[in-house]
């Protein structure tokens, strides 16, 4: 009896669902918008001084579980910098075929330099196409935005679990407390003075 009352359950929703409107478009005439927190195609942002964002720092490297990204950083003419730090990325890679989307690059990064945007058709039919450099990824001179970062920082969509937050217990970056999610909002005031938490062991003196 149990098993019936599955079976009439399901074919119930069925039969709901064949009088509703098709949601098939014809793809690629007709094509949806993507919502603002999709993570498609990695994009390098600028100032407005038309500065890289990037410092060459090698976080967003570092946290790519997938090695994806490969940057090599060089330092900053004083005359005429790339960027407003001590270094650059002078060579900045992406491997799409590795990348899996998840947003740790974006979040791992102090400047806000990196972020994926809802560009989402990548296919390419060779291999080598598909590793991207900096000049696919920099935004072109004129243009300043800061993409997707944007979309995060606002409230979280309406249903979404907002009990699922990154946990930034002071609200500033000073190397210890605030998670590197936290510091990729790229808004956090810079603390140098404040306090590490207590409980760590220091290596003794000699």
């Amino acid at each position: 009896m149990p098993r019936m009352f599955d079976t009439v359950k399901g074919l119930g929703i069925t039969l709901s669902h064949i009088f509703r409107k098709a949601d098939t478009i014809s793809y690629p005439e007709q094509r949806r918008p993507h919502p603002p927190r999709t993570r498609g195609r990695h994009v390098l942002h600028r100032y407005e001084n038309e500065l890289e964002r990037c410092i060459g720092c090698l976080l967003c490297s570092a946290a790519c579980p997938a090695n994806a990204i490969f940057i090599e950083a060089a330092e900053n003419d004083s005359t005429n910098p790339t960027s407003p730090g001590e270094r650059y990325a002078a060579t900045y890679e992406i491997d799409m075929l590795r990348c899996i989307f998840c947003g740790l690059c974006e979040q791992a990064c102090p400047t806000g330099a990196v972020t994926l945007e809802g560009e989402t058709e990548l296919v390419s039919f060779a291999r080598s196409s598909m590793v991207y450099t900096k000049e696919m990824l920099l935004e072109p001179r004129g243009t300043a935005t800061r993409g997707s970062i944007l979309a995060w920082a606002a409230p979280a969509p309406a249903g979404a679990d907002t009990d699922l937050h990154v946990p930034d217990s002071r609200g500033q970056f000073d190397g210890a407390w605030t998670t590197a999610a936290a510091v990729g909002k790229a808004n956090l005031p810079v603390n140098p003075s404040a306090q590490r938490p207590t409980g760590r062991t220091e290596e003794p003196q000699p």
